[in-house]
């Protein structure tokens, strides 16, 4: 199938993550958890029985399975987001991924960001004060939704620099099998220690968290990562960032979501930073890039 399809196919699914999240009458830990294990038992089922799982070292698995409870961190605080604010919002604050992503190789792998990073990343600053209030911001009186959604994406971001190496190294379906896997297992101890239901729901209940695991998760993962085998990663990056539109298409047209002037301003102006943050430095003293894998896991 041509990769640019895939993408439009892979951007819709994970687009429609918020509005089964929203729209659907369980908590946030419960839909995380199906979402993931769902989308794990049709995978392994396949990976085992197709013989696809492949052998890997004790230090890839060991940060695959790790990489596997940031991800249900990141997953469970931002569906909790999306309940406690609109999805439209919660999906604009996950897409700040890059910027930690950028700060902590500053912090951590002592990169030397170029130009690019440091003007996109302000300029996705401004358009989070703009979308939280500055007078919120002066008072620091913020949403929980909102702080939600910006630790959401501060977990993807510790996700992305987690598990960059292993994704050079290992086959996508085995790192996706021991991934969610371990991401299934932690869920589900959170659903249980927070006594979240996780049975006894409505037929139409049980069909949105299998929609939300087979479509949000398991084909929206699968076609984004085989489009972009064939596109270029800084490409498909800019490309997810569309997600917030297409999503915040969706809340209005299907949950009914009233979305403000400030809100698209805002969120305009944290996307277009973001973007900023995906130019290549041209000079040959900036080194720094952002890191391919960025694009290799759409968060949603």
């Amino acid at each position: 199938m041509n990769p640019r399809l895939l993408l439009v196919i892979g951007i819709v699914c994970i687009s429609l993550s918020p509005i089964f999240v929203k729209g659907m009458p369980v908590p946030g830990l419960t839909s995380a958890f199906y979402r993931i294990v769902v989308a794990w038992v049709v995978l392994g089922l396949y990976v085992l029985l197709a013989r696809k799982l492949k052998p890997i070292s004790r230090h890839d698995l060991l940060i695959s399975l790790l990489g596997g409870l940031v991800f249900a961190s990141d997953i469970a605080v931002w569906n909790i987001s999306i309940r406690l604010s609109s999805a439209t919002v919660a999906t604009l604050l996950a897409n700040l991924a890059p910027v930690w992503v950028g700060l902590g190789s500053v912090v951590f792998l002592k990169a030397r960001p170029g130009v690019s990073f440091w003007v996109g990343t302000s300029v996705a600053l401004c358009g989070m004060v703009l979308l939280a209030g500055l007078p919120a911001i002066l008072a620091l009186q913020f949403d929980l939704g909102f702080l939600l959604a910006v630790l959401s994406s501060v977990f993807y971001g510790i996700y992305i620099l987690l598990t960059k190496d292993v994704l050079r190294r290992i086959d996508t379906l085995t790192f996706m099998f021991w991934n969610m896997l371990a991401a299934s297992v932690f869920l589900l101890l959170l659903c249980l220690i927070y006594q979240e239901p996780l049975w006894h729901f409505a037929a139409d209940t049980w069909l949105g968290l299998l929609g939300l695991g087979l479509v949000c998760q398991l084909a929206g993962w699968l076609t984004i990562n085989r489009s972009i085998q064939h596109l270029e990663p800084t490409r498909v990056s800019l490309s997810l960032l569309s997600q917030a539109f297409v999503t915040g298409l969706m809340a209005w047209v299907f949950l009914g979501e009233h979305i403000t002037g400030t809100t698209i301003v805002g969120g305009c102006i944290v996307l277009f930073g973001i973007a900023i943050t995906y130019i290549k430095p041209t000079s040959p003293r900036r080194r720094w890039r952002m890191p391919k894998e960025t694009s290799k896991a759409p968060h949603s």
